[in-house]
């Protein structure tokens, strides 16, 4: 192929996707100066206008005159230059995508529009049978396009990934001629939730200290058996860090649970088991408070807040439950009391169904409750 030539223009209503051009140098320079660039992708850094020039001057031609090379497009939004998007390989029908958007177009669905018009010229033109999507385990903004664009089967590969000389683990995942260029489930996120004075907000990595001394706590280690013991500081990071994948599989919502005032947490609640394959609307809560948080009626209030947004149907915001499962031990008086407070049924006896520690196993309450029926 003749390069720019040859190049086709793909466009839907918002974007373009067309031949790089020396003109593109100023903001290609821009985007590469953006940390979250140089973090998650393989630039040089530092990033100079020569690497700026080279890339559009020798780079991206040569990848269109060679077979199974990169095919890059330059993204233009409101007649600027935006970002790239490209495609790699091809041999046996399959290849890769690869992609970067300027910070200025950001959080406009740019990205996953590129995406979108590159994969199907992929599927319609070049006759590929499967696009494969990778990116380093913690771009989170790169998997959320992937997510958007309909890609699936995701995996992290230990290592797999190589920038400057070092390893990081991937994450990987691929779309199908045949598939819905479409979200495979929910990707969730932990609304802020505020009332009867708490407040409900995702956990950050700042809460590390707090959930560490709450999960060495004497009471919480007794019925939480599963928890490390001692609980450390990386456990505390890694368990906030987990909230994130989790709640992208469409598994999990998990809040911290903060002082309105100081914003410190006391507590986290959590609604797990959201997807089991195809998603039922099923849910069930679990929760663990601070010391400094209890006997102050927080849980009660915190679990009200939830209940009330997962009920809530997806298109106005909420998680669209139909069912909620809350389990306590039957020693665990407190823990009852919170579900009975928020107008959950007690409906059986899981006998010796929580495990404790060396070796004890615990008789669990089984309370469930409807949207459709009454709460306090």
């Amino acid at each position: 192929m003749r390069f720019p030539d040859d190049v086709p223009v793909l466009t839907d209503d918002v974007i373009t996707l067309r031949a790089h051009t020396p003109a593109d140098a100023d903001d290609v320079y821009e985007l590469c100066q953006d940390p979250a660039m140089q973090r998650w992708t393989v630039i040089p850094v530092p990033y100079s206008r020569d690497d700026a020039t080279f890339f559009l001057t020798e780079l991206v031609p040569a990848g269109w005159t060679k077979e199974h090379s990169d095919r890059a497009w330059a993204i233009e939004v409101d007649g600027r230059f935006s970002g790239s998007v490209s495609l790699h390989g091809g041999e046996g029908g399959v290849g890769e995508i690869g992609f970067s958007v300027g910070p200025w177009v950001r959080g406009r669905g740019v990205m996953t529009r590129a995406a979108k018009l590159a994969i199907r010229h992929a599927f319609d033109e070049l006759g590929w049978s499967r696009v494969i999507w990778r990116a380093f385990v913690g771009n989170w903004a790169s998997r959320r396009v992937a997510w958007k664009a309909g890609f699936r089967g995701l995996v992290v590969v230990p290592g797999g990934g190589l920038a400057r000389g070092v390893r990081y683990d991937e994450w990987v995942a691929t779309v199908g001629r045949d598939d819905k260029l479409e979200p495979q489930g929910n990707w969730w996120t932990a609304a802020e939730l505020e009332g009867d004075g708490i407040r409900l907000r995702p956990l950050r990595a700042d809460d590390a200290q707090r959930v560490m001394e709450a999960c060495n706590d004497e009471r919480t280690q007794y019925w939480l058996a599963g928890l490390p013991s001692p609980y450390g500081l990386q456990d505390a990071e890694g368990f906030i860090e987990g909230r994130k994948d989790v709640m992208a599989a469409g598994q999990v919502v998990a809040w911290a649970i903060a002082d309105p005032v100081t914003d410190e947490l006391l507590g986290n609640i959590t609604i797990f088991a959201m997807a089991n394959g195809q998603d039922t609307g099923y849910g069930e809560i679990g929760y663990w408070m601070h010391p400094a948080g209890r006997g102050k009626n927080v849980m009660t209030k915190a679990v009200g807040l939830v209940v009330e947004h997962a009920f809530t149907p997806i298109e106005k915001g909420g998680l669209g439950r139909r069912r909620l499962v809350l389990q306590a031990a039957v020693g665990n008086t407190a823990s009852a009391h919170v579900a009975e407070a928020n107008g959950f049924n007690r409906v059986g006896v899981g006998r010796a169904a929580a495990p404790g520690r060396e070796g004890r196993w615990d008789d669990d309450y089984i309370f469930d409750l409807l949207a459709t029926d009454p709460r306090p």
